[in-house]
C-alpha cells in the first residue's frame, strides 16, 4: 500500500529509531503532537538499516529544490497544528496530511518500495530539505536549503528496478550501502559511455593468439612456401625417396655414405671421424673429397641403404628450400619488395644452370651463404636501399650470421671457400671503415656489435681452419690431389656457356642439344642462370630502386665472377682465376671454375629485385589513381608475372634411377675387404651399401684415386693367383666379394672361372656373389 494509506490505518513502527541525520531536538515545536509524529515517522522512513538516517529514493526521483522543500516544511506545519484540536480521527488525517505535504516537499517521493514490509518517506520539517536522491545508482548529490545551508546527506546507492524484495533493502547497482558508509569515490557516470575495456586473456588464449601470429608471419609464410615450391619444383623426388637418386646413382650414393659415415662415427668413435671405413688402408679419407659434414645431425637418424637414400632425398629438397628462402631473406633485407625478393630467392635456387648439378648435393646446398649475409646485413643495420642505419643495429643477428656462415663452410670447401674469402674480404674493408671514422665518431659500430664480430668471427675461423687441417694433411700425403692448371683448363668453359641449358632444362634442354655438342665436358660448361633472369637483370641497371652506384657496384660483381668462372678461358686466366690458384691457400682444390656462376646468380637476382620492386611501386602508384584506389586483377597479375617466367625456366626432366639393390653377401661378410669389380663409379654404390656395418673395405670413390688403391686395382686383375693373393694378404685384406652380375665388360670378367687349388683360399657363393675368403 502506499505511504498515505498506512499512516490512515494507523501502522506504525514497532520502536522508533533515532532521528535522521540533521534533526535535532531544537527543531521540534513543543506541544505539537502531530508535529512530533510526523517528524518520527520522518525520521523511521529516513533511517537506513544501520541507523545512520539517510534515504533511498524511489528511482527516478531527484533533488528537490531547496524553495520548494522550505514551502513542504511550512504546509507540513500547517497540517500538523490543525490536527491537534481534533479527535483522534482527525489526528490521524492530519498525520496523513502533514506526512503528504513533506513527501512532496522531498521531491513527491511516494513510493511503492518496500522495505522489511512497510513503505518508508524521507522528509524534513526544518525548512532546510536535505535530500539523499542519486541518479541511475550512481550520483550522490547533496542539496542546499533555501537559507544557503548544506543539509548533511547520507550516501546511499538505488537499485534500478526500483524494487528489493529481499526485506533487507536495496542495494546500488554499483555498490551496497556499506562500500558508500566507507566513503568511496563514485563511479564517473560518463564511463557508461566509453569503450568497453580490453580482456583479460587466460593463458590458452595468449598462447593460441601468439600462435596465430606466428602462422601468419612474413618470415613463416616465405618459409612454407619456399618448402612446398621445393617439393614440387624436385618432384619426383620425394615419390619414391627410398629407392631413386636424383640424376644418377653414382655421385648422390658417394654423398648418402658420407651423411651416415659422419651420423654413425659421430655417436660410436668421434676421434675415427676423418678416419672411414672406405679406401682402406688409407688414413684421412674422409678428407677425400667435400664431406657435408654440416648435415651430421641427420646421419644420426637410420641405418642401412635404404635409410641413406631417404635420408639424402630430403635433405636435397630441404636444400633447395633453404637456398630459396635464404636469398629472399638476403634480397628482403636490402630493401627489395616481398615479390621481388620473392623472384630473388626462385631465381637463386632453380637456375637452369644448376639443374646439371643436382647429384652433387655440397651444390645445391648453397642457401646458408645468402641466408648468412642476410643476417649480418641485418645486425649491422645495413641495406642497400636505406644505407647504414644504427638504431637497426642488432648483436645477436650478427652472430647468427657468423655462425650460419660456419655452418655453411662445414658442407665443403667447393663452394665454401670462395665464401669464406668473400667473408675476409668483406671484415679487411669494414675494419678500414671503422678506422677512418673512429676519429669522428666514438664507436661507430657498437661494442656489444663489434664483440658479437669478434666472436662470430673467431668462431667461422676456427671451423675453417679445423677443417682444413684434414685436407692440407692429404694434399701432403697424396701430392696427385692437388689441382692442375691442365685440369683447370680442360673444364674450363667458353663465353656461349653463360647462354647454354643443362639437358635436365625442360623448357631449353632439346633447344640447346647443338650448343652442348660442342662443349668439351658440358655438364660443367652449361652455365645459363635464365633469360628471363637476365632480361630483368638489364632492366634493372635502368629502372630500380636501387642507387646507381649500387647498380655499378653490381653489374660489376656479375661481371668479375664471369670471368672467374670461365677460369683459364678469359685471357688465358692470368688476371684473374691465375693468380688466385697460385697464391690463395686452397684455391688450387677447386676443380671446376664454371662453378663460380653462384655468385653470379645472386648478383643477377638482386638486380632483378631492384628492378621488380620498382615496377610494383610505379603498379601502387596506378592504382592510387583508381577508384576505388586498389589494384585490379590485371595489374595485380602483372606483378607476378617476372616471378612465374623464373619459375617456368627452372621447371625439370631430371631423372631418378632406381639405385641397385644392396647384395645379401655385404650383410654377412666381414672386413677388411675388397669388392670385385672397383672403379671410381662402381665403387660408389658399394660405399652405400656398407652403411650397415661399415665394414673396412679397400673400396671408394672420390674426387681423386689414391695410388694405393690404384695399385690393388692392377694387382687383382689376374685374381686369383699367387701374385694377387699374396699381394692382398700384405694389405691386410681377409675376403674378397665378386659380384657376379657386374663383371661384364671390366677387367675381371673372366675371374670366376679360374681355380682356388693350392692357393690357401676358400670359395664361397653367396647368392649372386662369390666370397674367397684369404
Amino acid at each position: 500500500m502506499t505511504t498515505e494509506q498506512s499512516d490512515a490505518t494507523g501502522g506504525r513502527a514497532d520502536s522508533a529509531p533515532q532521528p535522521a541525520t540533521g534533526d535535532t531536538a531544537s527543531d521540534a515545536k513543543p506541544g505539537t503532537t502531530a508535529r512530533r509524529r510526523a517528524r518520527k515517522k520522518g525520521a523511521r522512513a529516513g533511517a537506513a538499516p544501520d541507523g545512520t538516517g539517510t534515504t533511498e529514493p524511489a528511482p527516478g526521483d531527484g533533488p528537490a529544490p531547496a524553495a520548494e522543500a522550505g514551502r513542504g516544511g511550512d504546509r507540513a506545519e500547517s497540517a500538523a497544528a490543525t490536527a491537534s484540536s481534533g479527535d483522534k480521527a482527525d489526528r490521524d488525517a492530519a498525520e496523513a496530511a502533514a506526512a503528504d505535504g513533506a513527501a512532496r516537499a522531498d521531491g513527491k517521493a511516494t513510493t511503492d518500495n518496500k522495505t522489511d514490509g512497510r513503505a518508508t518517506t524521507g522528509g524534513k520539517t526544518d525548512g532546510k530539505a536535505t535530500t539523499d536522491d542519486k541518479t541511475d545508482g550512481k550520483a550522490t548529490t547533496d542539496d542546499k536549503t533555501g537559507s544557503g545551508d548544506k543539509a548533511e546527506t547520507g550516501k546511499v546507492g538505488t537499485d534500478k528496478s526500483g524494487t528489493d524484495k529481499t526485506g533487507t533493502g536495496r542495494q546500488a547497482g554499483t555498490g551496497t550501502a556499506e562500500t558508500a558508509k566507507a566513503g568511496d569515490k563514485p563511479a564517473d557516470p560518463w564511463t557508461a559511455f566509453g569503450p568497453a575495456p580490453d580482456p583479460v586473456l587466460t593463458r590458452p588464449r595468449r598462447i593460441v593468439r601468439a600462435v596465430g601470429r606466428f602462422l601468419v608471419h612474413e618470415w613463416t609464410l616465405a618459409a612454407v612456401a619456399s618448402l612446398a615450391l621445393a617439393a614440387l619444383m624436385t618432384w619426383p623426388t620425394l615419390r619414391y625417396p627410398r629407392y631413386t637418386l636424383p640424376q644418377d646413382y653414382w655421385d648422390p650414393s658417394l654423398q648418402s655414405w658420407q651423411l651416415a659415415w659422419s651420423g654413425h662415427i659421430l655417436l660410436t668413435d668421434p676421434a675415427q671421424l676423418w678416419n672411414s671405413n672406405t679406401f682402406f688402408p688409407e688414413s684421412w679419407s674422409f678428407a677425400f673429397s667435400d664431406t657435408l659434414l654440416g648435415y651430421a645431425p641427420a646421419g644420426m637418424i637410420g641405418v642401412g641403404p635404404e635409410d641413406a637414400l631417404l635420408r639424402y632425398n630430403i635433405l636435397f629438397v630441404l636444400a633447395h628450400a633453404l637456398a630459396t628462402f635464404g636469398a629472399y631473406a638476403l634480397a628482403r633485407q636490402l630493401g627489395a619488395g616481398r615479390i621481388a625478393g620473392a623472384v630473388a630467392g626462385a631465381s637463386y635456387a632453380y637456375a637452369p644452370w644448376l639443374l646439371a648439378q643436382a647429384g652433387h648435393l655440397h651444390i645445391i646446398s648453397n642457401g646458408g651463404i645468402p641466408l648468412a649475409l642476410a643476417m649480418l646485413a641485418r645486425g649491422h643495420g645495413w641495406s642497400l636501399r636505406h644505407g647504414y642505419r644504427p638504431r637497426r643495429r642488432h648483436a645477436g643477428w650478427a652472430f647468427a650470421g657468423w655462425l650460419v656462415a660456419a655452418w655453411q663452410l662445414s658442407l665443403g670447401f667447393g663452394i665454401g671457400l670462395p665464401f669464406a674469402y668473400l667473408l675476409a674480404g668483406i671484415v679487411l674493408v669494414a675494419a678500414a671503415v671503422w678506422f677512418a671514422r673512429r676519429r669522428w665518431v666514438k664507436h661507430p659500430f657498437g661494442w656489444r656489435l663489434f664483440l658479437a664480430d669478434l666472436l662470430g668471427g673467431l668462431v667461422f675461423a676456427a671451423v675453417g681452419a679445423l677443417l682444413a687441417v684434414p685436407y692440407f694433411t692429404v694434399s701432403e700425403l697424396h701430392p696427385n690431389a692437388a689441382r692442375t692448371l691442365g685440369e683447370i683448363q680442360l673444364y674450363s668453359p667458353p663465353a656461349s656457356g653463360f647462354f647454354t641449358a643443362p639437358a635436365e632444362s625442360r623448357v631449353w634442354g632439346e633447344l640447346h642439344e647443338g650448343a652442348r655438342a660442342v662443349l668439351p665436358w658440358h655438364p660443367e660448361m652449361t652455365l645459363l642462370p635464365g633469360f628471363a633472369l637476365y632480361a630483368l637483370a638489364a632492366g634493372g641497371l635502368f629502372f630500380s630502386v636501387w642507387r646507381v652506384r649500387h647498380r655499378l657496384f653490381l653489374l660489376a660483381g656479375v661481371l668479375l665472377t664471369m670471368a672467374l668462372g670461365m677460369g683459364t678461358r678469359f685471357f688465358g686466366g692470368r688476371f684473374t682465376y691465375v693468380p688466385l690458384f697460385e697464391h690463395l691457400p686452397g684455391w688450387n682444390g677447386l676443380r671446376t671454375p664454371g662453378r663460380m656462376m653462384l655468385w653470379t646468380t645472386l648478383l643477377l637476382g638482386l638486380l632483378a629485385a631492384g628492378a621488380v620492386t620498382a615496377f610494383c611501386a610505379r603498379v601502387r602508384e596506378l592504382a592510387a589513381e583508381r577508384v576505388p584506389p586498389w589494384p585490379g586483377p590485371w595489374l595485380r597479375l602483372a606483378t607476378l608475372v617476372p616471378l612465374l617466367l623464373v619459375v617456368v625456366e627452372g621447371l625439370n626432366v631430371t631423372p631418378h634411377p632406381v639405385v641397385p639393390r644392396q647384395p645379401a653377401v655385404m650383410r654377412t661378410v666381414d672386413g677388411p675387404m675388397l669388392v670385385l669389380p672397383s672403379s671410381q663409379n662402381l665403387d660408389q654404390p658399394v660405399m652405400l651399401w656398407s652403411t650397415d656395418r661399415f665394414q673396412r673395405m679397400v673400396n671408394g670413390g672420390s674426387g681423386f684415386t689414391p695410388n694405393s688403391q690404384a695399385q690393388v686395382r692392377d694387382a687383382t686383375v689376374s685374381f686369383p693367383d699367387f701374385g694377387s693373393v699374396d699381394y692382398l694378404r700384405r694389405l691386410g685384406v681377409k675376403n674378397v666379394v665378386v659380384l657376379r652380375d657386374r663383371l661384364g665388360g671390366t677387367p675381371w670378367e673372366g675371374m670366376l672361372d679360374r681355380p682356388v687349388d693350392g692357393l690357401g683360399v676358400t670359395r664361397e657363393e653367396v647368392g649372386d656373389a662369390v666370397v674367397y675368403r684369404l
